[in-house]
């Protein structure tokens, strides 16, 4: 007994130093959290925020910076949605919070079409009453709980159903710039965050909003992405790394690489070449 409790004690230690790791670099390589900022860190009730919270808490006692924390959730009243559990457990940790209660669901459940997805509308109304409450308080941070595994399966869906190469990227800058969303977790792996989840035993919240829905685009790139894991371990860490090593000029993004000019830079090159292996060789006179 004594060994299975230390080995797990173990697991679970490990587990916890590699979520603050991979958070730490995350925060690191895009300059998330800088001195003074307050972090506006939005919780669903799922186990992504939850741990994200955690992770951030734990960083911001040891980070050489100082950072404010603020807690937010978006109560939108759905039916039968349990009020008190994020309150209860905020408090119980004695974190700074806030509830923002708005009924988005009743505009989600009329606006959208029968046997169509909840989540796009859904998540439109959430950003812009997360937005509004940020620059009510000042917040030069939002925080949200996407992990490793959402960053891929929202690249596949935009390839697959919008035809665009994009994904969620760890740090953004809103369209109206007026803030800046940061996605501490990006680095993060799923299992992992779930396994830490399971033994601090948080009081998660189902989202029953849209978690009972059919044949939903993400469901079907989640599974995709699980099978390849299963039949082919270590290849969605490639994914994941490729989309850190993008090489516009092996795409066909005008916008992106100038195609148009390639001409005029093979001659400039050849120009340059020929100039230079004059010089070579007038130096070799000498």
């Amino acid at each position: 007994m004594n060994t299975d409790f230390r080995k797990n004690n173990l697991r679970i230690n490990r587990l916890h130093k590699n979520l603050r790791r991979d958070c730490g670099r995350a925060i690191a390589d895009f300059d998330m959290i800088e001195e003074g900022d307050l972090v506006m860190v939005c919780l669903s009730g799922g186990k992504d925020s939850y741990v994200m919270l955690d992770i951030l808490l734990n960083l911001q006692k040891h980070a050489p910076i100082d950072f404010a924390i603020h807690a937010v959730n978006l109560d939108q009243k759905q039916p039968g949605f349990p009020e008190h559990v994020l309150p209860e457990y905020l408090e119980s940790i004695q974190v700074d919070y806030h509830i923002i209660e708005q009924d988005t669901y009743s505009v989600v459940v009329e606006k959208t079409s029968e046997g169509k997805s909840y989540c796009g509308l859904c998540s439109r109304l959430r950003r812009g009453s997360l937005y509004s409450y940020a620059e009510k308080i000042g917040a030069t941070k939002i925080a949200l709980g996407h992990h490793r595994h959402d960053i891929m399966e929202t690249l596949f869906l935009n390839m697959f159903f919008g035809g665009k190469l994009k994904s969620m990227p760890p740090k953004l800058l809103s369209d109206d710039k007026r803030n800046i969303v940061i996605r501490p977790l990006a680095y993060c792996k799923e299992i992992d965050i779930a396994e830490f989840a399971e033994y601090k035993q948080f009081p998660i919240i189902p989202c029953t909003l849209c978690g009972n829905q059919e044949n939903m685009q993400r469901q079907e790139i989640k599974k995709m992405l699980n099978d390849w894991e299963v039949q082919f371990p270590g290849r969605l860490d490639v994914l994941f790394k490729s989309i850190t090593n993008v090489a516009p000029s092996h795409l066909a993004d005008t916008s992106l690489f100038d195609f148009k000019n390639l001409e005029v830079e093979r001659r400039q090159s050849k120009f340059v070449k020929k100039n230079t292996n004059g010089v070579l060789n007038a130096v070799n006179l000498f």
